[in-house]
């Protein structure tokens, strides 16, 4: 056997260069995933500045959300298209053009414009990261790279508001995006001058057909439920079951047109291998878990315990700072100890959790919340990522790009059904509270229904989490089928 192929992955040739590939897709990476709420808390801002109403303005959160729903399914053939240099300096380069659109934007319909070129970058550059260190890294050394990538994945929405809050503050609205640019340039230059690439160019048959399901498909679920969480009648809104119909139908015939194409644009049969399945179901749980909590306890806080806005976001921070920080341990312990001595303990942690937060109430002390959010954070940090890596550790390489694909996809889709249905959840009870009060409009009832219906929240949550509990208890160490063992490459 010649040299070249003595390595199944390219981390165990020494004469491949590991962390130049790395800083280039973690830098691109954080910056993009940094926009994803780096501009929440600006919009207020952004109402008076372009004279638009709050449904107008959403549009830059809800369209950044639809391009990622729309988009990260098709990144599984464009990844077999095209060589990983090509691939990350290009979408590198459409996210750095939306960023130098929005930050010189002269109106509102231009700023939207910059962002959904900037949704465009971030939707395929996650695929791009998680499907390059699969093909770079043996299973056994996953664990902790895929904590790397968790660092990055929790740390950057962490610091967004607080550090989008400052910026607002002393520079202004578009700083958030001037500030970003250079980043974003030299990010470009260094992947251009030490990226390689790696895996194959197969040049699969593009099927039209697929990409149409697929866009109508995930595209109208986004919406539908993104619109359920804005709209006052909530899921019996008309557009609202349209669109979701509609999404639900056309992912139905995507998914059987997959099945029969001999070569499909996202293979579905990736869920043949039962921990990537095992897998999706817990990271579906904990996306909506993570999601629905960051948008429901601020407005726990900022109403019945009458906290600002600065404020909540301070108390959440520590529990999002911890996650992001304790990510990469995590994925050395994954290493180490495998999934079911970290994965099992954490959906236990989770799941108390869980269920102490149904407690809250009006006089609820704020080391209650905190030491809640910080406990909901390290054990979604424990579980996440050794549950992704574990799962497409079963994966054979040709599937790579498909489990990245789905995991990927299932972020903005799992958040956008997890925030509307929460928040519908919510409102529902508070509105069922407030009709068998006495006093209706009286402030404390409606601090009073506003708890009634955060407890309703996460006692569903907490059914949730005792579903993935049990889902846990069937997970073991991945083996991948079609990666060759040390003994047997010695022996080769």
């Amino acid at each position: 056997m010649s040299e070249k192929n003595t390595y199944e992955f390219l981390a165990d040739d020494p004469s491949f260069n590991v962390k130049p590939v790395m800083i280039s897709l973690i830098i691109g990476a954080f910056f993009a995933i940094l926009n994803e709420t780096l501009l929440n808390i600006a919009l207020t801002t952004l109402m008076e500045k372009f004279s638009v109403s709050a449904t107008t303005v959403q549009w830059m959160a809800t369209g950044f959300m639809l391009v990622m729903g729309i988009l990260t399914p098709i990144s599984a053939l464009m990844l077999q298209s095209f060589t990983t240099r090509q691939m990350f300096i290009g979408t590198m380069t459409v996210f750095t053009i939306g960023t130098i659109i929005c930050a010189i934007a002269p109106t509102f319909t231009i700023l939207l414009t910059g962002r959904v070129l900037q949704a465009v970058g971030t939707g395929l550059l996650i695929p791009i990261i998680f499907n390059t260190f699969l093909l770079i890294f043996p299973p056994e050394r996953r664990g902790a790279v895929m904590g790397t990538i968790g660092l990055v994945i929790m740390f950057a929405p962490a610091i967004g508001p607080t550090l989008s809050g400052i910026i607002v503050e002393h520079l202004g609205w578009r700083y958030l995006f001037i500030t970003v640019i250079p980043f974003a340039l030299f990010s470009i230059l260094f992947a251009f001058k030490y990226l390689k690439n790696v895996g194959e160019v197969r040049k699969p048959k593009i099927d039209i057909l697929s990409i149409l399901l697929s866009t109508i498909g995930f595209g109208g679920v986004v919406l539908g439920f993104s619109f359920a969480g804005e709209k006052e009648a909530g899921f019996l809104e008309p557009t609202v079951l349209m669109f979701i119909i509609v999404g639900v139908i056309s992912l139905i015939f995507f998914v059987f047109r997959q099945l029969k194409l001999p070569e499909p644009m996202l293979d579905v049969r990736v869920f043949k291998y039962p921990m990537f399945t095992l897998a999706t179901v817990l990271f579906v749980i904990i996306i909506m878990a993570m999601f629905s909590s960051e948008i429901i306890l601020p407005m726990y806080m900022q109403g019945p315990l009458a906290l600002s806005a600065a404020t909540a976001g301070l108390i959440l921070l520590p529990g999002a700072i911890l996650n992001g920080l304790m990510s990469p341990v995590m994925g050395k312990l994954f290493d180490k100890i495998g999934p079911r001595k970290l994965i099992i303990p954490a959906a236990i942690v989770l799941t108390g959790t869980l269920f102490a937060l149904t407690k809250i109430g009006m006089e609820t002390p704020l080391w209650y919340i905190i030491l809640g959010y910080i406990l909901l954070m390290l054990s979604i940090s424990a579980m996440m990522m050794p549950a992704q890596t574990n799962g497409l550790n079963q994966l054979p390489k040709r599937l790579y790009p498909h489990g990245t694909a789905i995991m990927n996809t299932l972020q903005p889709v799992s958040g956008a059904i997890g925030v509307s249905v929460f928040i519908s959840i919510m409102t529902g009870r508070q509105q069922q509270y407030l009709e068998s009060a006495a006093t209706p409009s009286n402030p404390e009832t409606i601090n009073q229904s506003l708890v009634a219906g955060v407890e309703l929240v996460y006692f569903i949550a907490f059914g949730f989490a005792v579903v993935g509990l049990l889902v846990t208890l069937f997970v073991k160490k991945a083996t991948p089928e079609d990666i060759a063992s040390p003994t047997k490459m010695n022996e080769s």
